[in-house]
């Protein structure tokens, strides 16, 4: 299963994304996980925790997906008429 994280800019760290989206408890995890080759990007294992994911990249660790989104507008489609 593979859900979505929205980011505010056009491409974020993938040590921040991993902290964004709750696949690890602390920024430091990132660097024991992405060293043990635990972290794949787009289905190939990544170490740098450096890497800069885009939109539409897909981030698994420990059989959970999170996929790079881009963050609606405020006001679009959140259902408020205002």
């Amino acid at each position: 299963m593979t859900f979505d994280v929205p980011i505010r800019d056009d491409s974020i760290r993938l040590g921040q994304f991993l902290k964004l989206a709750n696949l690890i408890d602390n920024g430091s995890e990132a660097k024991t996980v992405t060293a043990d080759g635990l972290v794949t990007v787009n289905g190939e294992v990544e170490t740098r925790r450096g890497r800069q994911l885009a939109t539409g990249d897909v981030v698994s660790l420990g059989g959970t997906s999170a996929r790079v989104t881009e963050q609606s507008a405020p006001g679009v489609g959140d259902g408020l008429p205002w």
